[in-house]
């Protein structure tokens, strides 16, 4: 019998410990690698470890389990794929939610809900057992998984309902509704004044460290705004076919983009208009490159 191995990412200890026995109970011949707290732990044990499934928890400090994901299958192709290693089966680890559960179903993601329930654990395990028994490509299988992902991250990039199917509050809940109507101006802090600057002069969003870069060009001279506004309360707001997503923290105004260009490993890189040649280009997530392709 084949022996698979797994990594649990849970910030809350107790949880993770009885995931980790039930898991042992279900499925002895499991061997769980390494238990994390946070996401970026997660992704970085995950591209040493190379487990065959994950068990992220959605929320987590940092960087919850989606983000995590979706940047360990951007990192996957680099490390794991040149050695013919197989993307790790996803198993997300949720509060009740209807929401995040019809969600995660729709993408034939699967699902463990807090606290863990020994019955429902099962049908995890037995469907990740199938889903590895099934396996015969890794290229083709990590393209599923980047599909999965994909639609996945939209969520992820907004806020989700309130309510679960208890009517109560759960981890993904908001008080109010989301503001949706279009977003005509940028409020950015320049000193001591506040500068409205108008959504047509912006040319891409950048998350960086706790701000949210804003670049914009007018009359050919650009400039440049920090704000903290999170990139994913803007998302909403913003016309999904004038600015594209082309990294997990970056948003791009598709008609300023001159060139793309692919590197040795595969990678593509994006030149904005008007930049010099020597101007840092901007990274395209695998997770989006699927935009780019030749008419």
């Amino acid at each position: 019998m084949h022996h698979f191995s797994a990594l649990i990412a849970e910030d809350e200890p107790l949880l993770a410990a009885a995931l980790q026995v039930e898991l042992a109970g279900l499925w002895p011949e499991l061997r769980v690698l390494a238990t994390v707290g946070d996401g970026a732990s997660a992704v970085r044990e995950a591209l040493r470890l190379q487990p065959d499934v994950i068990f992220f928890d959605i929320k987590m400090p940092g960087q919850n389990g989606l983000d995590a994901a979706t940047e360990l299958a951007d990192a996957w192709a680099d490390v794991a794929l040149p050695g013919n290693k197989a993307f790790p089966a996803l198993v997300f680890v949720t509060a009740y939610d209807q929401f995040a559960v019809q969600a995660f179903e729709a993408q034939a993601m699967d699902y463990v809900l807090k606290p863990v329930q020994a019955a429902r654990l099962q049908k995890t395990v037995a469907k990740v057992q199938q889903v590895l028994a099934q396996r015969t490509q890794p290229a083709i299988d990590f393209e599923a998984a980047l599909n999965q992902l994909r639609a996945l991250s939209t969520l992820a990039m907004s806020p989700w309902p309130t309510g679960g199917a208890s009517g109560g509050a759960t981890e993904h809940s908001v008080e109010t509704k989301p503001d949706m109507t279009p977003l005509k101006f940028i409020q950015a802090s320049v000193g001591n004044t506040v500068r409205m600057v108008p959504i047509d002069e912006v040319v891409c969003f950048e998350a960086a460290d706790k701000y949210l870069r804003v670049l914009t060009q007018t009359g050919g001279q650009r400039r440049e705004y920090l704000i903290r506004t999170p990139l994913k309360e803007l998302v909403s707001r913003l016309d999904a076919q004038t600015f594209w997503q082309v990294h997990r923290g970056s948003l791009v105004r598709a008609s300023s983009i001159e060139v793309v260009t692919r590197d040795e490993a595969g990678k593509l890189w994006l030149q904005l208009r008007g930049s010099l040649p020597s101007a840092p280009k901007m990274a395209v997530s695998r997770l989006y490159a699927h935009l780019f392709k030749a008419m």
